[in-house]
């Protein structure tokens, strides 16, 4: 069996995986591959799985599969999976860091002091006794909730295909979610009930300015809106690590805006992460082999 790592992944996981087979990273071999991981980069287009005839399995290490055709792959045969549960301390934390730097001012307190700027009078707030609404709920949500609540924040969500949870109060429509948040906190996958679901329409529902961060997908956000809401204050900054393309389009309006904290899409790369999504491709690995369906 030939593994073709096609991406970043922890550089102990191609020993690991030799008691499969061989693997290589050599992307021309994709055509002899029966097992690809990948993360964000490549993109398993019909496209690219016609040209590995002898795939059976694709991983994608990290919680989303949008870069994958997963309907094509499994019209073909092709086994589609992901490592959920890796992530999402590793997201959940750079949420929340970007959720505690803008209250704090951390960026401009820094840009401030290497400026020779003394900033005293720009105030900080606190996050307690905030309200912080969650779109979805899912493994990365829940861990940023637990750390919210340690931080005497109020927590509700909205999550379509979830009715309970044991560390938010469900709000049951997203317009009424956002009504009362400080904070918004995005970790939905990319569909088509969530693309450019965060958009002045949802927006307008809020009774204060909220803070919006996306660990999320960054097409769950519509971008122009978001430049609307940002310069008419109706969102008072916007925090994200994602975007349409990885990097985006040197013309994407977001990056021309004031009040925004930018992070190179690097929720899942801490290498703890790194780690347990190698552990976990290795399991699924071993899973599949052993059921004879590899």
């Amino acid at each position: 069996m030939l593994i073709l790592i096609s991406d970043a992944f922890d550089s102990s996981l191609p020993e690991r995986l030799s008691v499969f087979g061989e693997v290589t990273s050599d992307k021309n071999r994709l055509s002899e591959a029966e097992v690809v991981l990948v993360r964000s980069k490549t993109k398993c287009t019909k496209e690219y799985i016609d040209q590995a005839p002898k795939l059976k399995l694709i991983i994608r290490g990290g919680v989303g599969i949008d870069n994958i055709d997963k309907a094509y792959a499994e019209s073909k045969g092709i086994i589609v999976r992901n490592t959920p549960k890796s992530s999402a301390i590793a997201v959940a934390e750079l949420a929340f860091a970007l959720m505690l730097s803008t209250p704090n001012n951390l960026v401009a307190y820094h840009n401030g002091m290497k400026g020779g700027e003394w900033l005293k009078n720009l105030k900080r707030t606190e996050l307690y006794g905030k309200t912080l609404c969650l779109f979805g709920i899912g493994n990365i949500a829940t861990k940023v909730a637990e750390r919210a609540k340690a931080f005497g924040m109020k927590v509700v969500a909205f999550d379509k295909y979830v009715s309970s949870s044991p560390v938010a109060q469900m709000i049951s429509t997203a317009e009424e979610a956002v009504v009362d948040a400080d904070y918004i906190s995005l970790h939905l996958p990319l569909t088509d009930e969530t693309r450019g679901m965060v958009n002045k329409a949802l927006i307008s529902n809020c009774t204060k300015s909220p803070v919006v961060i996306n660990t999320g997908r960054g097409l769950c956000v519509d971008a122009d809106d978001m430049v609307s809401m940002l310069n008419d204050g109706l969102v008072s900054w916007y925090c994200t690590d994602v975007y349409p393309s990885d990097p985006p389009s040197p013309d994407y309006p977001i990056l021309g805006c004031e009040r925004v904290t930018l992070t190179p899409h690097v929720g899942a790369n801490s290498e703890e992460n790194l780690a347990r999504i190698g552990e976990e491709t290795f399991d699924i690995i071993d899973e599949l082999k052993k059921g004879g369906k590899i």
